[in-house]
């Protein structure tokens, strides 16, 4: 007789668990991933004037001050000159070492550091930094950029000299016994108009 035809059908596939296995595997992802994140200049600023209990002024001594000037077109002008941020760059450091204890630059203080021993530290220098409101960003930069580059090769070479190897190689409580020997002390203001 006539047989019957049944109609095949086609499983089914089970997509109940689907979400929550996409949902743990965007969890996994974000958890294991790296954000890149933008870094910045590492500067201490004041606290809010609400927070200020009294602003007093600090004396302190023309030969331990090196003045930086931002002007509106971008150039920079060092005690008096006009240089270019290599230039700069190379005068923060003779500024900040005074290797040669010479009068004209900043004191320098007798100081036990750990890991260091007791040495001759340039902790009384101050850096200011006048800036023009009209200065570009990137003159900024460049000009924040060679101070930085001043203090980093001094700090180099101290690493080199005491641990055997760079700065970059140092362990935080190396960087820490460094940046107590050469550390970075910028005052910033903008310039009036």
């Amino acid at each position: 007789m006539f047989s019957r035809r049944f109609k095949s059908d086609m499983p089914q596939l089970d997509t109940t668990s689907t979400a929550d296995i996409s949902f743990m595997l965007l969890i996994f992802f974000l958890v294991t991933s790296s954000m890149d994140t933008d870094k910045g200049l590492a500067r201490q600023l004041p606290p809010p004037d609400d927070q200020t209990e009294e602003l007093r002024e600090v004396e302190v001594k023309e030969r331990n001050v090196l003045a930086v000037t931002l002007a509106a077109d971008g150039s920079i002008v060092c005690d008096g000159s006009p240089v270019t941020t290599n230039e700069l760059a190379k005068r923060v450091e003779t500024f900040v070492a005074n290797a040669d204890d010479d009068p004209a630059l900043p004191e320098m203080s007798q100081r036990e550091v750990h890991l260091l021993g007791l040495l001759r530290v340039s902790d009384r220098h101050v850096i200011t930094i006048m800036a023009s409101p009209q200065a570009t960003y990137d003159a900024y930069f460049q000009m924040q950029d060679a101070i930085v580059r001043g203090y980093n090769r001094l700090r180099n070479q101290l690493a080199v000299s005491r641990f055997g190897h760079p700065l970059a190689q140092c362990t935080a409580e190396e960087r820490d016994a460094i940046a107590l020997v050469y550390p970075q002390r910028i005052s910033e203001r903008i310039e009036e108009q």
